[in-house]
């Protein structure tokens, strides 16, 4: 059963109530695929209830899931400090980062796994296991009579070699893994699927708000909009370089007058953040153009908002899986300057869909073209809204999952055919 902490945070929305913005040939399609998986059994497993790109999919995913007739849930791991101490280390090591993989590491991974062995719900037609966290629960595939799938929602092109001999063993277990690209694929000797996430345009990040609930949010947040506002929403982390950020506003404020906005917060799983936040506050040394907010997990209308109200938002990652901060940022139809990693080369397509900013200089320039020319602003920011209308959304990624679905569960060949990417 999900957590009773998070069942007033689950957003329920039927598939009609998605008309406005998906084709209906498209809803079709979803109803028809639907009906040749009805009630089967989807557990997914991840890290966190709160916080995360990944817990912000499943919020809407398991309930879409329902709505269309499978039986879908989302489950939690247990773990104390000392796992997500070294789950983090995992993460950044996949980015590149460095790592001496310890055997009391090695260990501890091992013991969680082997404490959360019942959450595998047994007679589960799939088991789905999001990112490295839970990969320790294909202990328990041997006599499951389910599809196990692993989904890897990061980056493993540069992982550290000895990492991927220690997690690979538990990932070759699976019957199939979901990548966001086709680039991130690791030859595990299974099937593999290629499905970038999506944002849901009816959850609290993402509709439309009131002017009142505007003004109100940002009276809380002691926001002022008398000059022009740059924004990076990001969870503090060294990977989204938020530094990076800071250094190119105050190159930008030399000559526009301008103000820079960090918003950011921390994830159940990532113990990281409070030491890279207490390092920014110290460079940003009360500069007071420079507003950086530590928000609450759930402050999802909080960022809503911020986002709708900046005139520029930036997504400055050293590495990104895909990067749905800036999905969100180009549903609010806003001009994006981000740099060309992962998953952020499918959203901002240089020129059309936003700008790419591969160096500091870059950054800088890009800031100031887009401060100085509003109808360029205005023209990137509607096209980056239409390109993730039509890519996504939560219709085209239920849409796409329930092809992965169909394929797996009919024993089909064809892992790409009909996916929408």
């Amino acid at each position: 059963m999900t957590n009773d902490r998070t069942t007033d945070l689950i957003h329920r929305s039927p598939l009609e109530s998605y008309t406005p913005f998906a084709e209906p040939e498209l809803l079709d399609k979803i109803q028809s695929l639907a009906a040749g998986l009805k009630g089967i059994t989807v557990q997914h497993i991840n890290s966190t209830y709160i916080g995360g790109g990944v817990a912000e999919i499943l919020l809407s995913l398991k309930s879409i899931m329902c709505s269309v007739g499978l039986n879908a849930r989302w489950d939690v791991i247990k773990a104390d400090a000392k796992f997500f101490e070294v789950t983090k280390s995992f993460h950044n090591a996949f980015h590149g980062g460095k790592l001496n993989l310890t055997p009391e590491m090695i260990d501890i991974y091992r013991t969680t796994a082997r404490a959360n062995l019942d959450i595998v719900v047994p007679d589960a037609d799939f088991v789905v296991l999001h990112d490295q966290q839970p990969l320790g629960l294909t202990e328990r595939r041997s006599g499951h009579q389910g599809k196990w799938i692993w989904y890897c929602h990061i980056d493993p092109v540069r992982v550290d070699a000895r990492l991927w001999e220690f997690l690979s063993g538990y990932a070759g277990h699976c019957d199939a893994a979901i990548y966001h690209l086709a680039e991130y694929a690791k030859n595990l000797g299974h099937r593999q699927f290629f499905l970038p996430p999506a944002i849901d345009p009816l959850n609290e990040k993402n509709r439309e708000v009131t002017a009142g609930e505007e003004q109100e949010v940002l009276a809380k947040l002691e926001i002022s909009r008398d000059l022009p506002v740059i924004l990076q929403v990001s969870r503090f982390d060294r990977l989204k370089n938020p530094f990076g950020v800071v250094q190119a506003f105050l190159e930008v404020a030399k000559e526009i007058p301008c103000r820079l906005i960090l918003a950011g917060g921390a994830a159940d799983d990532d113990p990281e953040g409070q030491t890279v936040l207490e390092e920014l506050l110290v460079m940003v040394n009360n500069n007071p153009h420079i507003k950086v907010l530590n928000l609450a997990p759930t402050s999802n209308l909080e960022i809503n908002v911020l986002q709708r109200a900046a005139d520029i938002i930036v997504q400055n990652s050293v590495r990104e899986g895909f990067g749905l901060t800036v999905t969100e940022a180009l549903w609010k139809a806003k001009p994006v300057v981000a740099t060309p990693v992962g998953g952020i080369r499918r959203q901002v397509l240089n020129e059309e869909t936003g700008l790419l900013a591969g160096t500091p200089d870059e950054l800088v320039q890009c800031l100031k073209r887009l401060l100085n020319d509003c109808g360029l602003a205005q023209k990137l920011g509607l096209s980056g809204k239409e390109h993730v209308r039509k890519h996504f959304i939560t219709p085209v990624y239920l849409y796409n999952w329930l092809i992965v679905l169909h394929r797996l569960h009919y024993g089909e060949e064809d892992n790409s055919a009909d996916l929408r990417t």
